[in-house]
């Protein structure tokens, strides 16, 4: 994993999770020789490629349609499950009580494991309560770094949407940006909201919320781009994913704007952006590894008793930010699709 001169942005806590994450990942593939079966019958832990009993773990999270973020921490979750011998089973619904219904079905099924996003913690309470009556361990990844441990989740894998914010705002002023528009493609998701206040309790500028219908990207387009004409003091488009931040590119262009174009997360495509200057800088979570931890640390649960952070500490995935100064390094593992 390239780092670059990132690491000097990581507070303290962040190295930790870090070095816990490559400790968890080391953990669950020291070797591909094989090891000893135990006097239990299992396989053993260290095995390169687990042979220990099939397990079956469901992820479920908030992904919208369309939404290619996800393909990614899909990639990731698919890695590890191909490398522990578990039946991963995926789905998504951007609807929170759809969301928690399909966490029931995933109980209904009787799975091993339960990874899952809470992007609207509140209505997964009850049915992350009713699979740790099962006795179904669940884990949280990517959204709900502030209620995991309330709703009672073993362990976490992500970004602090908060500690993001205010980085990326400490950035805006480095750059000199007075004006930011920072654009919410969902209402409600916790996440992205505490994004924007990060960004506005460190910038110094002004910051203005924009709302946009994130499954409508035509939309998503004339709305920025309708904004971008109303208010001609707005120097830097803030967008909450990659492909937001492409098209708001676009809508930077059609309004005649000079504002530049910055954002949260990454992929092959905004990592190209960042190289030929159209995005001036990203903040990556890395969602490849939000996946491969959270699938991974199921396995070493069941198998081993291992939790990543002793249970009462996320394991944190970013932020780490990504400009002209290291996009080099860093696009060749963008244009694979693990970062």
């Amino acid at each position: 994993m390239v780092r670059s001169s990132r690491s000097r942005r990581l507070a303290p806590a962040v190295a930790v999770a870090v070095a816990a994450a490559a400790a968890l990942t080391l953990a669950g593939c020291s070797s591909s020789s094989g090891g000893k079966k135990s006097e239990e019958g299992g396989g053993a832990a260290s095995a390169g490629k687990a042979t220990t009993p099939r397990m079956t773990v469901a992820l479920v999270t908030h992904q919208s349609p369309g939404d290619t973020f996800w393909d990614i921490v899909r990639k990731g979750a698919e890695a590890a499950a191909a490398k522990d011998n578990i039946k991963l089973v995926y789905s998504a619904d951007p609807n929170a009580g759809n969301q928690a219904n399909l966490v029931q079905n995933a109980i209904d099924q009787k799975v091993d494991g339960i990874a899952v996003t809470l992007a609207k913690p509140d209505a997964l309470k009850g049915a992350v309560a009713k699979a740790t009556q099962a006795n179904i361990p669940v884990v949280g990844l990517n959204s709900g770094v502030s209620d995991w441990k309330k709703l009672g989740l073993t362990e976490f894998f992500g970004q602090d949407e908060s500690v993001a914010g205010e980085a990326f705002g400490t950035k805006l002023n480095e750059v000199g940006a007075k004006k930011a528009v920072c654009v919410i493609q969902e209402q409600g998701n916790i996440g992205l909201t505490q994004r924007c206040d990060g960004v506005k309790k460190t910038f110094k500028g002004t910051t203005e919320v924009l709302y946009v219908n994130g499954t409508d990207m035509p939309s998503v387009k004339s709305t920025i781009t309708a904004k971008l004409k109303q208010d001609t003091s707005i120097d830097y488009v803030v967008t909450l994913g990659a492909p937001f931040a492409l098209t708001a590119v676009q809508s930077v262009s059609g309004a005649g704007s000079k504002a530049k174009v910055a954002t949260f997360d990454l992929n092959k495509d905004l990592a190209r952006a960042v190289q030929s200057g159209s995005i001036q800088f990203a903040v990556d979570q890395q969602p490849y590894l939000q996946g491969y931890l959270a699938v991974d640390s199921l396995w070493l649960y069941k198998n081993n008793g291992n939790y990543s952070g002793g249970g009462v500490q996320p394991v944190l995935t970013g932020p780490a930010f990504v400009d002209k100064s290291n996009v080099d390094k860093v696009a060749q593992f963008a244009e694979k699709g693990t970062r």
